[in-house]
């Protein structure tokens, strides 16, 4: 059975388990026009990006990839979404304030997220930024957070908040959560 979903356990959402999914695809492009045809011919620029997402609950695959014209896992985050449960961290990271877009208004949260964990911040894990403060004369800001992240263990989900901080990390509570149910394709998860 080449090709069965059951050859494919990363081909699902990773926070209600549903199969519907979506690739959503944007691009943005500049390209030469062929005076002889009025075709475009050789692009000169193009922008490409590309986000799986659940149709059921609506959440970004972060564990997935759209490349060429399929769907591929992420070799060293796909097992550990799908087959783990969520996790969910109390901690501070501290960052040098230059990392910190801004700290105040609507996209302080966004920021201060991505400061401490970078892209895992604002894509895979669910961050709530409980509050911040500015440390060593404003060349530093501490960054308090609640994080939800997806593991298969207790070290797991250490190593993988460890190697996502960009800067120094405590983590003063780590408790496993149950999995939400999965998806029954018919009901209405909301």
């Amino acid at each position: 059975m080449e090709g069965s979903f059951d050859s494919r356990p990363w081909l699902r959402c990773y926070r209600c388990w549903s199969t519907d999914l979506e690739v959503q695809v944007h691009y943005d492009g500049v390209h030469k026009i062929d005076l002889e045809t009025g075709e475009h011919a050789e692009p000169i620029e193009q922008i490409q990006e590309a986000v799986v997402q659940c149709v059921d609950c609506m959440h970004d695959q972060p564990h997935l990839l759209f490349v060429g014209d399929r769907v591929e896992p992420i070799e060293d985050r796909w097992e550990r979404m799908v087959a783990g449960t969520p996790w969910v961290a109390s901690c501070t990271v501290s960052v040098n304030t230059d990392e910190v877009e801004t700290c105040t208004g609507p996209e302080a949260a966004d920021a201060l997220s991505y400061a401490a964990f970078g892209d895992h911040g604002t894509r895979e894990f669910f961050t709530h930024v409980r509050f911040h403060k500015h440390e060593d004369d404003n060349r530093t800001i501490v960054v308090h957070l609640l994080v939800e992240l997806y593991a298969r263990s207790q070290d797991e989900a250490t190593d993988v908040l460890e190697e996502a901080a960009r800067g120094p990390i405590a983590i003063t509570s780590l408790a496993e959560e149950s999995r939400p149910p999965a998806a029954s394709g018919g009901a209405d998860p909301h």
